[in-house]
């Protein structure tokens, strides 16, 4: 048995793990799940990462799973605790000294987007509404209730931050990334992994939530990962 440990990204709770927290249950793991203190403005990298570790507790056997913002905590915990695997699910993978704000330029983000967007055929300088850029293949009962109850105020404090590490904890490390993401083009990711990691990632159907979309194939990749480490 392991213990599933879920970061969520920027600007919400913690609800939006729950397909998948449900479906690592029924295969007999712990799933925890903190909420991350993205409204408090005095909280940085070091409180978010300081969340999730007060969570583990004493649990082993850990699984780490960053989503989006949460990229950049998934390796701080790494470093400070023992972990057997962390995944990067359409993450923002940082680079030692980055702040998160700068990710963005230093990533080629705008550009990167902005040739995803033509290739959609979005005109140019469109600002699409939350739903068809994030949950586009979320159901819409789910989408709706994300978008009603679990939306949060993301303080800036984390944004200016350098990233601490030096180097990547020593942890076994997969991406696995969104192929319908429209938000973080599959393409760009794929780009910014490889440079970054060094790795290849891996795909999975679904838009920026893919655990609210596809639950049971991320949950199944997740194991077979686990497995095969």
């Amino acid at each position: 048995m392991a213990t599933y440990v879920l970061i969520h990204g920027a600007a919400a709770d913690s609800w939006y793990w729950g397909p998948l927290a449900a479906e690592l249950r029924d295969r007999g793991h712990d799933v925890i799940a903190p909420d991350l203190p993205c409204e408090d403005e005095s909280a940085g990298l070091a409180e978010y990462a300081d969340a999730v570790v007060g969570a583990i507790g004493d649990l082993t056997e850990l699984v780490v799973v960053a989503h989006s913002f949460g990229g950049f905590t998934g390796p701080l915990v790494c470093a400070r605790v023992p972990v057997d695997l962390l995944v990067m699910l359409q993450a923002q993978i940082p680079a030692p000294g980055e702040t998160p704000g700068a990710w963005w330029d230093n990533t080629g983000y705008g550009a990167a987007r902005q040739e995803a967007d033509r290739r959609r055929g979005v005109p140019e300088g469109t600002e699409e509404d939350p739903v068809t850029l994030y949950l586009h293949d979320t159901p819409a009962p789910l989408a709706a209730e994300l978008m009603a109850e679990h939306q949060r105020t993301q303080a800036a404090q984390p944004f200016g931050e350098p990233w601490p590490l030096d180097a990547w904890p020593q942890v076994p490390t997969k991406a696995l990334l969104s192929a319908g993401d429209r938000f973080f083009p599959v393409e760009f990711m794929r780009r910014v992994t490889v440079e970054r990691l060094g790795i290849e990632p891996d795909e999975l159907p679904g838009d920026h939530m893919p655990m609210l979309g596809h639950p049971k194939e991320l949950a199944e990749r997740l194991e077979a990962y686990r497995a095969a480490r």
